[in-house]
């Protein structure tokens, strides 16, 4: 699972998971909890000296401080690893501004934080902050990151975001080569199915993120009633629920299940799973190394729930 492959067409390898920052820069207002500088930085040096040789960050994750807290240790190791793959995202800015001219600023910002001056895989975060004409404009922000990798500051570029449809109009530009889609292909929801068929028969890479939903589809949906980042309708709770108990009988931890379910997809180059403790590295590659009973696939297609429910 950790071998390196092709990530899509962009010519870059990468393992089947890959470590998400954005818990990593502390935002309680989003995952209900802090994470402080020291156990985020004693989080990062275990990642950069584990075995899972990919990690994910954004401009935006924490006003920033996820990528200062990723550029401390890099630049306590001397930079980033050669067989390490690192990707970011650019950001609109505090009030808003999401310009070629904003585009151009992220780029600048997250190079001085991570120490880099080239950076090898970059996206558009979270269009749907803006509208799709806005996003594609003459000197909008596709233009700028497209004139970035023109440039060589950029290796390759991606797209990542929420809304399916959206995702799957940006891919069709034809500019992008790789997409991350959170919480839309999951146990309990798999929107995203039309996006990841799509990018199948286009080359794009597909890395799925949010594999537990923000945390539903580890602790179970009495601890957890939240589904991406907000309250779960009863639907997905009481699927969820199911779930829950189906694994609790089969002898599998629904977590691991989970995982196993973003990863045992073709269509998906990489899963990625957030980590605020370096405990939680060794767990995750335990959960991702079990196996699922072909019967517990059956029972728990049988219990998600129709897409689009997982909202109150």
């Amino acid at each position: 699972m950790l071998t390196k492959r092709p990530l899509g067409s962009t010519g870059l390898m990468a393992p089947q998971l890959c470590i998400g920052t954005s818990a990593i820069g502390s935002i309680p207002g989003i995952y209900g909890y802090e994470v402080d500088r020291d156990q985020a930085l004693r989080t990062l040096r275990a990642v950069f000296d584990g075995p899972i040789r990919f990690l994910d960050t954004s401009n935006g994750y924490g006003g920033g401080e996820s990528e200062r807290r990723i550029g401390a240790v890099l630049r306590e190791i001397g930079g980033v690893p050669a067989d390490f793959l690192l990707s970011t995202k650019v950001d609109p800015d505090a009030s808003g501004d999401f310009s070629g001219e904003r585009v151009r600023a992220s780029l600048a910002e997250s190079m001085e934080r991570l120490g880099m001056d080239h950076l090898p895989l970059v996206y558009l975060h979270d269009p749907e902050r803006i509208t799709f004409d806005q996003a594609t404009a003459a000197g909008g922000p596709v233009e700028a990151l497209v004139q970035a990798k023109e440039e060589g500051l950029i290796g390759h570029l991606g797209v990542a975001g929420g809304p399916v449809d959206l995702l799957r109009r940006f891919v069709n530009l034809g500019v992008f080569e790789a997409v991350i889609t959170h919480n839309r292909f999951t146990l309990l929801d798999r929107s995203a199915e039309p996006l990841l068929d799509q990018c199948a028969a286009a080359g794009v890479a597909v890395l799925n993120a949010a594999p537990f939903g923000g945390g539903m589809l580890v602790k179970g949906p009495d601890t957890a009633p939240r589904y991406a980042y907000r309250m779960a309708s009863d639907e997905v709770r009481q699927s969820a629920a199911g779930m829950w108990r189906a694994c609790e009988q089969a002898g599998v931890p629904l977590a691991a299940a989970a995982l196993r379910f973003s990863m045992r997809d073709p269509r998906i180059s990489t899963t990625v799973v957030g980590i605020t403790r370096p405990e939680r590295l060794a767990h995750t590659l335990e959960l991702a190394a079990l196996d699922i009973p072909d019967d517990l696939w059956a029972e728990l297609d049988k219990l998600t729930p129709p897409s689009g429910t997982w909202l109150r």
